[in-house]
């Protein structure tokens, strides 16, 4: 076998290895994401305490339940 066939096979093998990589990589962070939600309600809190606005129970929930809204149909309009 010469050596142009080897670095040819070499190449492609280490391209594909890193695009299925980049793939299996970002479903297991979306899934990740899914799962694990960045924003609760601790977070939004001090995020409109620092935009001085006083969170009242009624305000956070409503928040809350659009946030979720909005991630589920984000996720929906992926699939």
């Amino acid at each position: 076998m010469s050596t142009g066939i080897v670095i040819l096979i070499a190449t492609l093998c280490l391209l594909a290895g890193a695009v299925a990589g980049f793939f299996i990589a970002r479903k297991n962070f979306m899934n990740y994401m899914e799962k694990n939600p960045q924003l609760n309600e601790e977070v939004l809190m001090s995020m409109m305490s620092q935009m001085g606005q006083k969170p009242s129970k009624k305000k956070m929930n409503q928040m809350m339940s659009n946030m979720q809204k909005a991630q589920k149909q984000a996720v929906k309009a992926k699939k």
